[in-house]
């Protein structure tokens, strides 16, 4: 069985080199599945390598699934290695337009993303975050082999409760529980809270995750227009008697997809009446931190045994450091930890002693406040050029990551952002936020994302 020829080129890897040239030769049909290889003798003498190095770069290709070995017998080009390259170009996931967007927002598809959930990442600090990785893996109380605390690293969790303090939130570090990210956090309040046939409230429009995982427990879910200002208390009223939810899921600051925040007002208002018809509330606050001047937070108002407060840094410092918290009662958050055991939920320490680190050492406060000034500026901007092409602003823009509007004319989203995926343009249209016809003139910017040239062009030659 002849093999490919390599001329090494300097500053890669050997090891490497031979890996991608062997792998070329297996995906050209040089090398046929089944085909047994030279020695891995004949093989080192041939490249001028040491069988240390051969022996590296076919373990390697082992690894990946490319070759198999025999002892006595040598090592063959897997029979299956084609199968299994049609086989992981399949797309088995629904094929629809709302899946596929949800996919292309939280994915890598797409080189302008106005639509997307998530800050650019040269907005984020993620130098910052190698230097406290780095730091961390020098540190000697990194736990590489055990399990972390149930509950949560307990030095983040004393970190938290200091950065609750300063919202107005005091509690004890045992009713603060850590999770691997928010879905996941909400995922276990709702086993814990919620059972097949209750009804839940939810805001219209809002974040897609939430119909989804409600569905999942086989909740009843209704709805109530979250409108620019706020909720309409007497019809909020007037639901509660139909239809007595047990639980509200909501977002008080910098609600997702509209950016609205609940006035001291407008909150008192929705607490009394969730509290007179025996109705939790679920505040998920994960874009609080970026509002210049934030009102109260609905747990602070009412306090923890009738607010479950969720927080994490997924949107804050990075999609892939994915930490969140929940704060609850003592024995909810008992409940919580082992319901953590349980399923497997025990969080990584190593991301939270990252966290912990930038919370403690001022990292993250000068994040966090030069990220609110940028969106702030950008958020102006899109804003007036938003407006220049027609778009009507749902509400002023006052800062945060969104800005919702309704296209001009009353144009479809929908159709619009359709035909922008063929122009590696991924928006996010009102169908992804809720059922309710009149969402489907509604679209959400992300203003980090929309506030560049080549966006803007992109978008307004799609309008024309």
């Amino acid at each position: 069985m002849p093999i490919p020829t390599i001329e090494f080129q300097p500053g890669t890897p050997k090891v490497q080199q031979i890996v991608e040239a062997l792998n070329q030769a297996i995906t050209q049909g040089r090398l046929n599945p089944g085909a047994r290889l030279p020695s891995a003798r004949e093989m080192a003498l041939s490249w001028g390598v040491s069988k240390f190095t051969l022996i590296e770069a076919l373990d390697r290709l082992r690894g990946q699934g490319r070759i198999t070995s025999s002892q006595g017998l040598g090592y063959f080009v897997a029979a299956r290695a084609a199968a299994a390259e049609r086989a992981s170009a399949l797309d088995l996931l629904p094929q629809d337009l709302t899946s596929v967007l949800r996919r292309s927002l939280t994915g890598a598809i797409g080189a302008m993303r106005p639509g997307s959930g998530h800050l650019p990442e040269s907005w984020l600090e993620p130098s910052a975050m190698r230097t406290h990785l780095r730091q961390l893996s020098r540190s000697p109380g990194l736990r590489l082999t055990g399990y972390g605390d149930p509950a949560g690293y307990l030095p983040l969790r004393l970190a938290l409760q200091q950065k609750l303090l300063g919202q107005g939130l005091d509690v004890a570090v045992e009713q603060i529980i850590t999770t691997a990210n928010t879905v996941q956090a909400l995922d276990m309040l709702l086993r814990l809270r919620v059972r097949p046939g209750d009804t839940v409230l939810l805001d219209m429009p809002c974040y897609f995750n939430f119909h989804a995982n409600l569905a999942l427990h086989g909740a009843r879910v209704v709805t109530l227009e979250r409108t620019p200002q706020g909720l309409d208390l007497q019809a909020l009223e007037q639901l509660f008697e139909q239809h007595r939810p047990s639980l509200y899921l909501t977002t008080g600051l910098l609600h997702n997809p509209t950016g609205h925040s609940f006035s001291p007002a407008q909150a008192y208002g929705l607490l009394e009446l969730a509290k007179r018809h025996d109705c939790h509330i679920i505040e998920d606050d994960l874009y609080g931190d970026w509002h210049p001047d934030p009102p109260p937070r609905l747990a602070a108002l009412a306090g923890i045994e009738h607010v479950t407060y969720l927080s994490g840094f997924s949107k804050t410092l990075s999609a892939n450091l994915r930490v969140s918290y929940v704060v609850t009662s003592a024995q909810a958050a008992a409940n919580l930890t082992h319901l953590k055991l349980m399923c497997g939920g025990i969080t990584s320490e190593m991301f939270e002693q990252v966290v912990c680190s930038m919370l403690t050492d001022g990292t993250y406060h000068k994040h966090r406040k030069r990220v609110m000034q940028g969106l702030l500026a950008s958020g102006a901007r899109v804003a007036s050029w938003l407006q220049g092409l027609g778009f009507t602003l749902n509400a002023p823009y006052t800062g945060g990551l969104y800005i919702w509007a309704t296209l001009p004319a009353a144009r479809d989203a929908a159709t619009l952002a359709q035909e922008a995926l063929a122009r590696d343009l991924v928006l996010a249209p009102g169908i992804l936020f809720g059922f309710d016809p009149a969402l489907r003139h509604c679209m959400r910017f992300n203003v980090a994302h929309t506030d560049k040239p080549e966006v803007m062009a992109a978008l307004a030659a799609l309008l024309d």
